[in-house]
């Protein structure tokens, strides 16, 4: 995976915004980070006892088939929105 593409940095900038991200961008993050380290989502859905874990999972079911570079890509621009938004 080519470290040009600003991954890392990335990680790094989105725990500096001045503002803390909505619920939806979060997890938008989360999934995308999740596909692009780990590829598509494994193992069972939490239950329903479990609503965290469940939406996190949701979240990274959500980019099924997306190329971890792509997944990256993603990434990227999303925390780049973010820090035009939030500061």
């Amino acid at each position: 995976m080519p470290e040009q593409d600003g991954f890392a940095e990335a990680q790094q900038r989105v725990k500096s915004l001045a503002r803390r991200p909505s619920n939806e961008k979060l997890l938008e993050l989360y999934g995308l980070y999740k596909q692009a380290t780990e590829g598509d989502a494994a193992g069972k859905r939490p239950g329903m006892l479990d609503p965290v874990g469940r939406a996190k999972h949701d979240a990274w079911a959500a980019r099924k088939g997306t190329s971890r570079d792509e997944a990256r890509r993603m990434y990227v621009r999303l925390v780049d929105e973010l820090a035009k938004a939030l500061g």
